[in-house]
């Protein structure tokens, strides 16, 4: 990844994010003390905590900063990544409407942690750059890891994209760890558990799965069509009752189904996500999700995406038993409002009463800053 910011403007731009952090700051913070903290790759990490200055190597982490530090989410982020603004644009903007000092936080590109401007880095003098599990072999390849280990800024991992149930509740804790909010991440978590079993328990007993197409990122490519494994939304649609078309023949997380396999699959259900990609593919036909958005005109763009090839003959085309989902889901500690979301489109008698927007509304009014705005689903059969 490398940071937006060219040379030249570098110092500027750390002393305007260098007075918003302090315009931010508490008035009383509790002393830095040394600890060890295993974080989720098992990795036993001396950090000083709680930690000041943060670097998110990847810029959704701040969704988690923000549900364990309401009052002032970013004062301690001293860079992250770009793909808050780029992959989630209107997410990012109903932050920016609250906290309008994170446009000046430093920020880098892309996905590839290996590209990071390690310099650059170094240089903010973060207390621990926290990464996601999935970057570890591209940190570890690319020197991060140890050029960052000789200048004394350790790396913590966590994970909310790999293996969402195993791995979240961990994460969470190590973030609380991190910003000294235990408290708040248990409440989190306790919240966050009473809503899965919600979906989890009534399904114990499911005599039918119905087949699941799942498209990640619908419309941003030119080609259909990449779905998932057995991890992440995968993983999430089979916690939902329902059978991932994708783990029939994906061996990992992500991958790509040909456009035949799912003509000759005829899935029950086609389910797309989407977001704000206005930054990544301004012409592009992917549906408009996030705080706000428009469902009509999303429901036009899905209604489009349809008309492709390895769809426009589905059953479920016909029937219109397709939806589509806020992409953020899949790396991000909401994902059980999503978990709501699909079981219900999927058993829609068994989960008549449940209702995910209620529980979204309940989790802002709860646990974050901005308050709720509809628009992180739609369906296209919906009026």
């Amino acid at each position: 990844m490398a940071f937006a910011h060219s040379p030249a403007r570098r110092v500027a731009l750390r002393g305007a994010a260098g007075a918003a952090l302090l315009s931010l700051a508490p008035r009383r913070v509790r002393a830095q003390q040394a600890a060890a903290l295993v974080d989720i790759a098992g990795r036993r990490v001396q950090v000083r905590l709680p930690a000041r200055r943060i670097v998110l190597g990847d810029g959704p982490l701040a969704y988690v900063v923000a549900l364990l530090r309401p009052d002032e989410p970013f004062a301690r982020i001293v860079g992250w990544g770009d793909n808050f603004r780029s992959a989630d644009l209107g997410g990012y903007l109903a932050y920016r409407q609250r906290f309008p000092a994170i446009d000046r936080i430093p920020t880098f590109r892309g996905s590839n942690v290996g590209a990071i401007d390690i310099e650059l880095a170094i240089s903010l003098a973060p207390d621990v750059v926290v990464l996601n599990l999935s970057s570890r072999p591209a940190a570890e390849s690319s020197g991060l890891m140890v050029r960052l280990e000789q200048a004394g800024i350790p790396v913590v991992f966590v994970d909310f994209r790999t293996r969402m149930f195993d791995n979240t509740a961990r994460s969470i804790d190590i973030m609380g760890e991190l910003l000294d909010e235990p408290g708040r991440a248990r409440a989190f978590l306790q919240f966050r558990q009473a809503q899965i079993d919600r979906v989890v328990r009534p399904l114990q007993e499911v005599a039918h799965r119905p087949s699941v197409m799942i498209e990640r990122a619908a419309g941003l490519y030119d080609d259909c069509c990449l779905s998932y494994g057995d991890g992440n939304f995968g993983e999430l649609v089979h916690a939902a009752g329902g059978d991932n078309l994708g783990s029939h023949w994906l061996h990992g997380t992500f991958g790509t189904l040909h456009p035949e396999q799912v003509i000759a699959a005829d899935p029950d259900v086609v389910l797309v996500t989407g977001a704000n990609w206005t930054l990544y593919s301004p012409a592009g036909d992917w549906v408009n999700l996030g705080p706000g958005a428009d469902p009509a005109a999303g429901r036009d763009r899905l209604r489009r995406l349809m008309q492709r090839p390895a769809y426009r003959a589905l059953s479920a085309v016909r029937a219109g038993r397709v939806h589509a989902i806020w992409h953020p889901f899949y790396d991000n500690p909401y994902y059980f409002i999503a978990l709501q979301r699909v079981a219900k489109w999927l058993h829609p008698n068994r989960f008549a009463s449940l209702d995910p927007d209620a529980t979204f509304r309940e989790l802002h009014a709860r646990f974050l800053p901005v308050p709720y705005q509809p628009g992180y689903w739609l369906s296209l059969d919906t009026p």
